[in-house]
């Protein structure tokens, strides 16, 4: 007999390929699988700021939904990063990564993350915004950052988690695990609502 302790938290889907996401739920200790299918990061032109990672987030989760036999939560989520009126996305290029993180250097920005839990007919959706401040990046800095840590695969060409995070960010107001990719002090307290 297996007595050690459990949060009795529901097993869920996670329709994400994001390591930080994957990382983010095993120290929140949620069990979980990965199944992803790939979706279109379109969004309507007219939607606010904080409608469009919830709506990206939910295709997401719906592609995922369909596929399944049996009724289990399905989560999903997307950052997206706002710089004034501008919303960044990932870099295309080197050179776009580099003018991405010139752009940011010295200057506040948000990171926007939308989540959607799906559940039966039942949806969960929300977005959290943290602000975060650069330090003032020299071309040194940010080069040896794109070269080192490639980070195409990230929306304002950073991650928190990572050097540029550790030296370059003057401050985090808000969630820092929602900068990682996953608000996830709030993705818990949702599922718990979804089996109470």
């Amino acid at each position: 007999m297996d007595n050690s302790p459990s949060l009795n938290m529901p097993s869920i889907i996670l329709a994400s390929q994001s390591p930080r996401r994957k990382q983010l739920l095993e120290w929140a200790e949620v069990p979980f699988e990965v199944l992803v299918k790939e979706t279109e990061e379109t969004y309507p032109s007219h939607l606010p700021v904080t409608e469009i990672a919830i709506h990206i987030a939910r295709n997401k989760a719906l592609a995922i939904k369909q596929t399944l036999k049996s009724p289990k939560p399905v989560l999903a989520a997307d950052t997206i990063v706002v710089l004034g009126d501008r919303i960044i996305g990932k870099p295309k290029s080197r050179e776009d990564a580099i003018a991405i993180l010139h752009d940011l250097s010295g200057n506040k920005h948000k990171v926007i993350t939308g989540v959607v839990i799906l559940l039966a007919e039942n949806e969960t959706a929300f977005a959290d915004s943290t602000e975060v401040e650069f330090h003032t990046l020299s071309n040194t800095e940010i080069e040896f950052y794109v070269d080192k840590y490639k980070p195409y695969d990230k929306a304002g060409a950073y991650a928190i988690q990572e050097w540029i995070g550790v030296v370059g960010i003057k401050s985090v107001s808000g969630d820092f695990y929602n900068v990682m990719g996953l608000p996830v002090s709030r993705v818990v307290k949702a599922l718990n609502q979804l089996h109470r």
